[in-house]
């Protein structure tokens, strides 16, 4: 190609260069605003009869009235007396069944929900895996909001639950995992009695939020958060400094709950979880699950089932 050539075509080059990098720098803040409006819909990748377990599809309304679909698993004793009931709520951005490992640009393990939820089975308990709004096959309600309206979720599940002749409606304990951990703690007090709760790394919006985008973005998370927050409010939102699950702790009365944290969680903060413990009526003490990584701190669930059926036996 002679100079001339080259001449003419390098300014071209050069904005197309330029165009890629911008295009590569744009797209994870692009990816996670959307995660933080409408979430992400992880298809269902197995179910309950992969490990043996029989079950039965649900549909039922959130307490606003979005339409939300999961699966109940009937404990092992067929008889026809009541049986306590334990439900899951999932973090974001994951479904019933937990969260697939890859399935978004995070950097994230597999959480298996049906491990425990066979554990529960064999122990005598009935146990619902759900989908919250905006995430699996339930219906759109956006935006996301780290717990506060997932918390309607949580409070349509119980009320489908306490419908059903099979569960003692005052025998319902509760597993939340990170958005979860903070719904049932937002639903809980509007749906008493509610008699143990398991809370695996609730989180202060606001502290996930930043510790989060310096974790994924750099040098331009903090910006991206000044940014993407009023976008999130304008869509229905409460501010992420509001969504502090300390506050409807207070309420919790005289639900039991065992919290859970990792010792290595990049995203939350000991000084946030160590504050809702403070706040929480009834609690056992803190466990803090030896990790490297958030994911550590949701797996203890997994590592330990014998102390997950132990807590809701003594407590149901």
């Amino acid at each position: 190609m002679s100079t001339q050539s080259m001449r003419r075509v390098a300014p071209w080059l050069l904005g197309l260069g330029l165009g890629i990098i911008a295009a590569r720098a744009s797209y994870r803040p692009l990816y996670y605003t959307r995660l933080m409006l409408t979430s992400f819909r992880q298809p269902l990748w197995r179910s309950p009869t992969d490990v043996g377990l029989s079950y039965t599809n649900v549909a039922f309304a959130s307490s606003d009235g979005t339409l939300l679909q999961g699966w109940f698993i009937p404990r092992i004793d067929a008889t026809d007396r009541p049986a306590p009931t334990v439900l899951f709520v999932h973090g974001w951005p994951w479904n019933r069944l937990g969260n697939r490992a890859g399935s978004t640009l995070m950097p994230d393990r597999t959480v298996d929900f049906l491990e425990p939820a066979a554990a529960l089975h064999r122990a005598g308990f009935h146990v619902l895996l759900f989908d919250l709004r905006n995430h699996g096959t339930s219906a759109a309600a956006i935006p996301v909001t780290f717990g506060v309206n997932e918390s309607r979720d949580v409070i349509g599940a119980i009320a489908m639950l306490r419908q059903r002749a099979d569960v003692d409606s005052e025998r319902i304990g509760i597993i939340g995992y990170s958005m979860g951990a903070n719904a049932l703690l937002y639903a809980v007090p509007q749906c008493q009695p509610i008699r143990a709760a398991i809370a695996v790394q609730p989180v202060h919006a606001i502290t996930f939020a930043r510790n989060f985008v310096r974790s994924e973005l750099g040098a331009i998370g903090p910006l991206a958060i000044r940014l993407v927050g009023p976008l999130h409010q304008a869509c229905g939102a409460p501010p992420l400094r509001n969504i502090d699950p300390a506050v409807p702790a207070q309420a919790l009365g005289s639900t039991v709950v065992q919290y859970i944290q990792g010792s290595g969680d990049p995203w939350g903060a000991i000084a946030d979880i160590r504050r809702i413990v403070a706040a929480t009526p009834q609690t056992l003490p803190l466990i803090i699950a030896p990790s490297t990584e958030r994911y550590g701190g949701y797996l203890y669930i997994n590592k330990r089932l014998d102390a997950v059926v132990e807590f809701f036996g003594r407590y149901l």
